[in-house]
């Protein structure tokens, strides 16, 4: 009775006390199992008895008595016959089905793309990831093999080479530009995560969230980017950021010595001015363009230097003249204070 008692499995459970393990065999060190013993399983776990490496009974969380009506498949595999009492070898394996979070990873080798934009450009980006057992089963077939336990480091490289593999395979067919994925750096990663979550559900898993953190670019685009950027944010600014720049020329070229620096300082001094004069007479014009003068009599719009209406002839006054005897005027006045003409 003493051997008995001491080689008989009377309770079979397994209390996860770490964070990464997917697969944990139960320690049988030469014990049988009996109908009668008790099989516990907690929430997120899944137990699996196999005979002889094959896949028998899989049991979902609570508590079970085992006997030959919850172990059909063991049964028949043992050929038990009924009413069998007697102790029995089995392995019994825990599959942890919860969550396991924050997994990292990135592009160890950048990856080729055709922009729209920038041309044939090489991208890298990085992230996390989150994955459970979906079906044990399955998972057990495909990777699992007859280890005693299996975490998920056991993993990581292959699965991080199957979301690399899917996120080149999604910028490839979305055909957009690099920037474009940047700015939408979520609505990405969803796409991503539907082209990946077969190749996850061949091998009984699930992902649960992609997260692509970052797109980087190479240096050279980088620098591409901010000269456009710069290019937006002075679009409109052109003539003052002209001055500006040719302002530090000249500074930049005062600080010449000798006769060779008084030839490049002339030189680069007439080139200068030559491109403030344009600078400046194109700004002239875009205030002509934007001021302007309207006639009194028929409302027409006119240059601001113009004299007389473009339309009717009409005689056109400055801002500060009265219209009929050319008296000055006060900017607010309403009428002439010579001649008493309404000021329109």
């Amino acid at each position: 009775m003493g051997f008995f008692s001491t080689n008989v499995l009377k309770a079979i459970e397994w209390a996860d006390a770490s964070k990464n393990t997917i697969v944990y065999k139960y320690p049988m060190d030469g014990r049988k199992i009996v109908f009668g013993s008790k099989l516990t399983v907690r929430e997120s776990q899944v137990a699996i008895f196999l005979n002889k490496g094959k896949i028998a009974d899989v049991f979902t969380p609570g508590t079970y008595t085992l006997h030959s009506s919850n172990l059909p498949i063991l049964t028949q595999l043992l050929a038990l016959p009924y009413g069998f009492k007697s102790p029995f070898f089995a392995d019994v394996f825990f599959v942890n089905t919860k969550q396991f979070t924050n997994q990292k990873w990135g592009t160890s080798n950048p990856i080729t793309m055709r922009d729209k934009e920038f041309g044939t450009i090489r991208v890298r980006g990085y992230g996390s990831y989150s994955f459970k057992v979906d079906n044990a089963e399955t998972f057990l077939k495909e990777l699992f093999g007859t280890n005693s336990t299996f975490t998920t480091e056991d993993i990581s490289s292959y699965l991080k080479s199957m979301l690399v593999s899917s996120i080149s395979d999604t910028i490839a067919e979305s055909k957009i530009s690099a920037l474009d994925i940047a700015c939408n750096l979520s609505e990405f990663s969803e796409v991503a995560t539907s082209h990946v979550s077969g190749d996850f559900a061949n091998l009984g898993l699930k992902i649960t969230k992609l997260i692509i953190e970052n797109i980087s670019f190479p240096e050279a685009v980088e620098k591409a980017i901010d000269t456009r950027s710069s290019m937006g944010v002075l679009e409109g600014q052109m003539d003052t950021y002209v001055k500006y720049q040719s302002a530090n020329a000249i500074g930049d070229a005062a600080k010449n010595q000798g006769m060779g620096g008084v030839g490049a300082t002339l030189g680069t001094g007439m080139a200068i001015g030559e491109v403030i004069k344009e600078s400046l007479a194109s700004t002239k014009k875009q205030s002509e363009q934007t001021t302007g003068k309207f006639c009194p009599e028929c409302g027409a719009k006119n240059r601001a230097n113009a004299k007389f209406c473009s339309e009717c002839g009409s005689k056109l006054a400055s801002k500060d003249t009265c219209i009929k005897c050319g008296a000055k005027v006060t900017p607010n006045a309403k009428f002439c204070p010579e001649c008493g003409e309404k000021l329109k």
